[in-house]
């Protein structure tokens, strides 16, 4: 049973944005899942790849609910052993629970992920809260945690080994964070507060994927597009063909902040047009806007985590990982602040006087980077000191700032992660 609730999370409300494609028509409600189902079996591929050229939209929601229901009943049946809880009985027999979910449900979150559609969108919005009542039904299961509670009270006079002792420890840690512990009146606001976590999640995913797409610029010159390739250009004029644009060139945006396209297109006014799309896509007060769900997602989290005992969610998150502390953390950031902006002040200069040149806003950062330094000087870096490349999101936050700070100070004031930016921006190329 390996489908903890920030799995579930990550499938409904996902960080990596799918890429939306047509579907026919959704049909009402699930079809009855039966033995033709491509997920009723293992795969007999290699490592169980998917076989994918037997999954249609169609298959997977049958396959989820039935994957639900008989782990429910496998569940049950270790809640409900008269023998004395051991490792293979309760453990083992958690372990080997929900495979059917387990085969669907890892598929079911790649193609929602990568290659979404209205069928799937749909899929997702109605099992959302259903997945994250089941995981409730298994953490919150009374007997079913007696029996992991007493194995894991017994670990050390069982005669496991070290993995084992970690699974059983790892599924312990799993109820408990889960809210195995807690009294009845509060397991009830937990579930509320799964439910309503679940919902908002599917919606965040839904309206950022909507916002993306709409948010596309659409040029109606191709001088406009001078500087990129002949196959960037190439595909403007099919994404705009696509959206039944002839005779214009469409730029859609990708997932991240920074687009590609911004190191090379010449015409300031597109790459203004370019950075603002991206930066305010879910920002624009319509149907696609994101701002209030995410205020709510993060009231929802830190009620949650008050709940299990933490004082914030940044302690509720970090208890089982290796910093432990919301301070441990902090200090590991902190300790690299030195190194960091020492390198970055040796920089400074050259890269200040190049965005004199040519930087007027925060939307022409990326272009002016990339050119700040020869791209084998870059490379030569890259490779002596492997520890300074910061997390992408980082890196687009010193585009992004700069455009509410105009002018050259507004630049300088982001100097300390200019080097992150640099690097990324290089090793894309």
């Amino acid at each position: 049973m390996r489908l903890p609730k920030r799995c579930v999370a990550l499938a409904l409300g996902a960080t990596l944005l799918g890429c939306n494609r047509a579907s026919p028509p959704a049909s009402a409600g699930a079809a009855p899942f039966s033995g033709s189902n491509p997920f009723a079996s293992a795969s007999p591929l290699l490592d169980q790849a998917p076989p994918f050229d037997r999954i249609h939209d169609a298959d997977y929601q049958p396959a989820v609910e039935e994957g639900m229901r008989r782990q429910l009943a496998e569940v049950e049946g270790i809640a409900s052993d008269t023998a004395a809880p051991s490792f293979e009985n309760t453990i083992v027999a958690l372990e080997r629970s929900g495979a059917l979910l387990t085969r669907a449900f890892k598929v079911f979150i790649a193609m929602t992920q990568a290659n979404t559609d209205d069928t799937l969108q749909r899929i997702q919005t109605e099992e959302a809260p259903r997945l994250a009542a089941h995981l409730d039904a298994i953490h919150l299961n009374d007997s079913l945690f007696r029996r992991v509670r007493s194995v894991y009270e017994r670990r050390a006079d069982l005669g496991l080994d070290s993995v084992r002792t970690f699974l059983v420890e790892r599924y312990y840690r799993d109820f408990v964070r889960a809210g195995a512990l807690l009294a009845e009146p509060d397991k009830a606001r937990l579930r509320a507060l799964n439910q309503e976590e679940s919902k908002l999640a599917t919606d965040f995913q839904n309206r950022l994927l909507a916002a993306t797409k709409a948010g596309a610029v659409v040029v109606g010159d191709k001088n406009e597009l001078d500087g990129l390739s002949d196959a960037d250009i190439a595909a403007a004029a099919e994404a705009a063909r696509q959206r039944k644009l002839d005779g214009k060139w469409v730029l859609p945006l990708q997932n991240t902040t920074q687009q590609p396209a911004q190191a090379s297109l010449k015409n300031r006014a597109v790459r203004q047009r370019l950075f603002i799309a991206s930066t305010t896509r879910a920002e624009r007060g319509d149907s696609n806007d994101t701002r209030e769900i995410v205020r709510r997602l993060a009231q929802l989290r830190a009620q949650r985590a008050q709940l299990l005992g933490y004082p914030s969610l940044a302690a509720y998150v970090l208890d089982d990982q290796m910093a432990k502390t919301p301070d441990a953390a902090i200090k590991l950031l902190s300790d690299l602040v030195p190194a960091a902006t020492a390198q970055a002040r040796r920089e400074a200069e050259k890269l200040q006087a190049m965005i004199n040149k040519q930087v007027r806003a925060g939307r022409d950062a990326a272009r002016a980077l990339l050119r700040a330094r020869p791209r084998a000087e870059g490379r030569r870096l890259l490779r002596r000191e492997p520890a300074v490349r910061l997390d992408v999101q980082t890196a687009d936050g010193f585009a992004r700032l700069p455009s509410r700070r105009p002018g050259v100070r507004g630049v300088r004031y982001r100097r300390d992660v200019a080097r992150a930016l640099v690097l990324r921006l290089l090793q894309a190329r």
